[in-house]
């Protein structure tokens, strides 16, 4: 079943049962995970092409944090049980699921790459240039927070809002 969600939907929540797993035909989602001391932390980026929740691809567990839409995007939703059983009369899609979980770990490096690169400035711009690629270039200040955009690119929210100012005043100056 295709299902669109808007900007600002939530697609799972934090502790749902997990009844459902989503394949991402287009848009973008944001995951995050509420912590008992009340933080809010941004922990992932969801993209088309992926199988989510990740950690239930195999077997069923909790949700273990909430996707939002960062803007419209299309899902398929299936039953986890449907899944999960094809997964054990189908040997071919033990391989899909390796791949599914290939390709993640290849972004993950490749986010862990970005944090280690040069300058706060540069890791903004790298940030925005790849969600370029999966938004029509919404602004990322439109489907980010500064304190998120500053949990992605490892640095603090006052940061974030020094390189958007200097941005802004960057493309005035042109």
């Amino acid at each position: 079943m295709k299902i669109t969600l808007h900007r600002g939907e939530i697609l799972f929540r934090q502790g749902d049962p997990g009844t459902y797993l989503y394949r991402i035909m287009s848009g973008v989602f944001k995951v995050t995970r509420l912590h008992e001391n009340g933080n809010i932390v941004l922990f992932n980026i969801l993209y088309p092409g992926e199988m989510v929740p990740h950690h239930s691809l195999i077997s069923p567990k909790d949700c273990h944090g909430t996707a939002t839409a960062m803007v419209t995007s299309t899902v398929e939703r299936m039953e986890a049980e449907a899944w999960y059983e094809e997964l054990r009369n189908n040997s071919g899609k033990a391989l899909e699921v390796a791949k599914l979980l290939q390709e993640k770990l290849r972004f993950m490096q490749q986010r862990l790459d970005h944090l280690t690169i040069g300058s706060p400035a540069e890791r903004l711009a790298l940030l925005t240039r790849w969600l370029d690629t999966m938004t029509n270039k919404t602004p990322l200040t439109d489907m980010l927070t500064q304190e998120e955009i500053g949990q992605l690119i490892g640095v603090r929210r006052e940061t974030v809002n020094r390189l958007l100012r200097q941005g802004a005043n960057s493309m005035t100056k042109r």
